[in-house]
């Protein structure tokens, strides 16, 4: 063996006499990259499906795929079926009717067949797989985790933002796409070859050719790579670093949103996407070009596995659909269990229930979170004289906020939405008083926060800082002061004009409209955001309002209300033909969703619009709510101070499971409340008002199926995923984590790839899981032929109920009919 001289390595590193790549091969390429779906970053931390980017494909397809190319379960195990069936929830029946929906006429209950169908199954390899297969793995380090740690170490330093402590981090050149710049870094990193105990592998990456047009060329031509299995090797390589191709498709999400209307006409950006697979794939570029000249003896090896697992690529992923099709069947009748009886309770309900004849006193709107549904249950048993509505967190308003004496603007809407108006709000401090005293703020909680803070900042500070410490572990109370909204001033986003008093009516009447409160106004109509307010705990945001961008719900509702408070916005509404009754009152509260309490935060002003005993009733239905809630926290109903013990869980540093979320939500119903109201839904279902006899066009029923459905259809995905596969779409254990950039992410560790989705903690609770995984069942009480317009208007809406990623149901709110949406037909369910 010698080492490579520099003819090699400059005509190796030359593409140029290599053919580009073929319109298939770009196409399978750019298929592969498509494929990776978004995940937001920790200080705007929504949920998002990790299939939404390939909602196009049947979902028993896609999980085969993912299946064979990286191990990923999109199902649960046979041991979580089979637990089921012994507790009596899945039944003979259920199991019947699932296989001949699915039409599998194969065995199915014997579950430890399927257990041993499954073990054997082989899955995809990397060539980095195939050379760890043969490495000392007892002295040397893993190629697969020098890889992902590599990649993701890079990536992190590239993508966190610059601040006064780490102004030095690596800034990529002008004009250099992002494969160049990690190109650059990794031929001036000597360590690699030295980790790894081989030391000339440091001159195979000058192998590599400067351009990653090049970089494919030669390595899809060096691997003998065939359109046909280029697109699944892609996704292979993708799903190794896939918390960081799911940061990049975030980026270019947000580049989307942000195009102004037109621009998707013109040639979009080089994709960030590509040039990260670039980077993955020139790795296998090295190490191939490196064992064939450095280790003969593996040469041979290694070309005829490469080529065997080439060869057998499309019969393994059918082997893997074959295998899991008994799985889809338990699936399916596990989801089958919970609708049977749902559908009975909706059905009775809609032939039984009467309209409300008491005149309303209080109405209160809640976002249609499933931490609303017991609250929403325990308020109207307060008084029939209450009316709750439910209607989606960001109450309608496209805003992004920005607070006096900063310059950042947090997004308060949905992630499938792009903000219009930016709402600046301030304490009525002077601005550069105000930005002085949040920059220093920021500069002493970075500086605490930095690597070397764990020896500065304890030695300038530790005693100092002792006995907060003290006081937060033997004494934790929440300490949070509501948000400083003094003076608010509405501005279009993209012109920075001022939003005039015939855009405010505008805005105000659209929002009304949507909600369904154009008449019939009560003389107090509660605005209900939500709030979770935990300690330590860097998925906090994900607790949040997902409606609201990952936000508390705060700044919407007091927003709203003072819109529609307002008398001169009113006098526009009347002249429009919209008259709010002189008497109405729209009062801001937060609903914190750890303790049940609701909370007035505009103050004593807000406080005394309401009567004694309707802050009696607001009281009230907290102190039922959260007992009901008590038990699944491991309190008792009857704890005496329960509200204080709740208070403190969430103000405790050292609680990793301040409260469940959104776990175990199951189905999405858009009906009038009186369908739902005498029922008891256990806080597993997103409650979204709708009449289809006010929405004569069907244009609310629309805005309903391509907004807050799709949300939930999100947070469903997220918790399911979560579950089924912690490792590739879970954040793992929260302990352990380390936040990365600031606010990107998290490493569970010092490295490795990325984390995205929830934490371990966040969905079991150390002996059992808190989320049954399963697809959302979705209830839209309107006529189908409506129902069927809007699928045909939207392609993401045919292909989640085309492709089997969620359950659409129509109701019929007068006779109690149920009908399922199959194949394009409406079916009894």
């Amino acid at each position: 063996m010698t080492s490579l001289n520099s003819s090699q390595v400059a005509w190796m590193a030359d593409a140029s006499d290599v053919a580009p790549l073929t319109d298939a091969q770009e196409a399978a390429l750019d298929r592969a990259c498509a494929r990776i779906a978004p995940s937001w970053p920790l200080d705007r931390l929504i949920a998002v499906s990790p299939y939404w980017t390939q909602r196009g494909e049947d979902a028993a397809t896609v999980s085969a795929r993912l299946s064979a190319l990286g191990n990923v379960h999109c199902l649960m195990p046979p041991s979580h079926y089979l637990g089921a069936w012994q507790r009596g929830e899945i039944t003979d029946e259920h199991l019947a009717e699932a296989a001949e929906r699915l039409d599998y006429p194969g065995g199915y209950k014997n579950l430890l067949v399927v257990v041993d169908e499954l073990s054997r199954l082989p899955h995809w390899h990397n060539i980095s797989d195939l050379i760890d297969a043969r490495r000392d793995r007892q002295h040397k380090m893993a190629w697969r985790d020098e890889i992902t740690q590599q990649i993701s170490q890079f990536c992190a330093a590239n993508f966190q933002e610059d601040g006064p402590l780490n102004a030095e981090r690596l800034n990529a050149p002008c004009g250099k796409r992002l494969y160049q710049h990690w190109r650059d870094i990794t031929l001036k990193d000597r360590g690699i070859a030295i980790l790894m105990g081989e030391p000339r592998l440091r001159g195979y990456f000058q192998t590599l050719p400067d351009t990653e047009a090049g970089l494919f060329q030669a390595a899809i031509a060096e691997l003998d790579v065939e359109a046909g299995r280029l697109e699944h090797y892609a996704q292979a390589l993708l799903l190794d670093i896939n918390g960081w191709a799911a940061w990049v498709a975030y980026q270019e999400w947000q580049r989307a949103l942000a195009a102004p209307d037109g621009e998707g006409e013109r040639e979009p950006p080089a994709s960030d996407m590509r040039s990260l697979l670039a980077i993955r794939l020139a790795w296998e570029l090295v190490l191939w070009r490196y064992v064939r000249a450095e280790q003969p003896d593996q040469a041979e090896r290694l070309t005829r596995l490469w080529h065997a697992e080439l060869v057998e690529l499309p019969e393994r992923v059918e082997r893997h659909q074959r295998a899991q099709q008994p799985l889809w069947v338990w699936q399916l009748a596990s989801e089958l269990a919970y609708q049977a009886p749902l559908h009975q309770a909706l059905g009775e309900s809609a032939r039984t229930s009467a309209p409300a004849t008491d005149a309303v006193e209080l109405q209160a709107v809640f976002c249609i979170d499933v931490r609303s549904e017991p609250l929403r249950r325990a308020l109207e048993r307060q008084s029939p004289a209450i009316q709750t509505l439910g209607f989606a967190g960001f109450f309608g308003l496209p805003l992004e906020h920005r607070q006096g004496g900063t310059a950042l603007a947090q997004p308060h809407l949905p992630g499938l939405l792009a903000p219009k108006v930016t709402l600046k709000s301030g304490a009525g401090e002077d601005e550069a008083r105000s930005a002085k005293r949040l920059n220093w703020q920021a500069r002493l909680q970075e500086w605490s926060r930095t690597a070397s803070a764990s020896f500065t900042a304890v030695e300038a500070g530790g005693l100092l800082y002792a006995g907060k410490l003290l006081r937060r572990s033997l004494d934790a109370k929440a300490r949070r002061e509501p948000l400083a909204m003094d003076a608010l001033s509405w501005h279009w986003r993209d012109s920075g004009e001022a939003l005039s008093l015939a855009d405010k009516a505008s805005l105000a009447r659209t929002v009304l409209g949507a909600m369904g409160l154009t008449e019939g106004l009560a003389p107090r109509v509660l605005l209900v955001g939500h709030g979770s307010h935990s300690s330590n705990n860097p998925h906090a945001a994900g607790l949040e309002c997902g409606a609201c961008g990952g936000q508390s719900g705060e700044v919407s509702v007091r927003a709203l209300a003072r819109l529609l408070n307002d008398p001169a916005v009113r006098g526009a509404l009347a002249e429009a033909g919209l008259v709010i009754p002189e008497q109405t009152r729209f009062v801001p509260a937060l609903h914190h969703t750890i303790t049940d309490r609701i909370e007035l935060p505009e103050g004593v002003e807000d406080a005394f619009a309401l009567s004694e005993e309707e802050r009696a009733w607001l009281d009230g239905a907290g102190d039922q709510a959260r007992r009901e809630r008590a038990p699944r926290l491991g309190f008792a109903a009857n704890e005496p101070e329960l509200e204080k013990h709740l208070e403190r869980r969430g103000a405790d540093w050292s609680q990793t499971r301040p409260e469940w979320g959104l776990a175990n939500n199951a189905s999405f119903i858009a009906a009038p409340r009186r369908l739902t109201a005498p029922l008891d839904l256990a806080g597993r279902s997103f409650l979204h008002d709708y009449d289809w006899r006010t929405d004569a066009d069907a244009a609310r029923l629309e805005l309903i199926m391509t907004a807050p459905l799709v949300v939930a259809h999100w947070i469903n995905m997220q918790y399911n995923a979560s579950v089924t596969d912690n490792r590739k779409f879970g954040s793992g254990n929260k302990v352990l984590h380390n936040v990365v950039g600031g606010h990107i992410g998290v490493f569970e560790g010092n490295g490795g790839d990325l984390r995205i989705g929830l934490p371990m903690q966040s969905l079991h609770d150390g002996e059992r899981w808190r989320h049954e995984p399963m697809r959302l069942s979705a209830y839209l009480a309107a006529p189908t032929a409506a129902i069927d317009a809007i699928i045909a208007r939207h392609e993401s809406l045919q292909s989640l109920v085309g492709n089997g990623w969620l359950h659409l149901f129509a109701l019929d709110d007068e006779t109690g009919e149920i009908l399922a949406h199959r194949e394009g037909r409406w079916v009894a369910p």
